[in-house]
């Protein structure tokens, strides 16, 4: 795999990543995780966890620019709102919620 962008802020982080067509989403996850994990602890010498979960989504080729500019510019999005409301927004947007009365 290959990471085209990788940023965020203090409660959340980004990947946009390319994957080869037989690596799962779920494997590259795993790696990516267990990975930092290690090097945190190596590095900082710290104990370093991530949740249990995550989101992952695809994106065409033609939607790499926008997804980089985003993800590199996650301090100016979260200036106008949360990542909680951002996240919300977005799984509304996509039809993954339903619609609050």
């Amino acid at each position: 795999m290959k990471a085209l962008a990788v940023g965020g802020m203090p409660d959340h982080l980004h990947l946009l990543l390319s994957l080869p067509p037989n690596v799962p989403v779920s494997t590259a996850v795993q790696l990516v995780k267990a990975g930092s994990s290690k090097w945190m602890h190596e590095q900082q010498g710290t104990r370093f966890e991530w949740q249990v979960g995550y989101g992952a989504f695809t994106i065409g080729v033609s939607q790499i620019p926008a997804t980089v500019d985003y993800i590199r510019n996650q301090a100016k999005h979260h200036a106008k709102r949360s990542f909680a409301q951002e996240w919300k927004m977005f799984l509304k947007k996509h039809g993954l919620v339903e619609e609050e009365d």
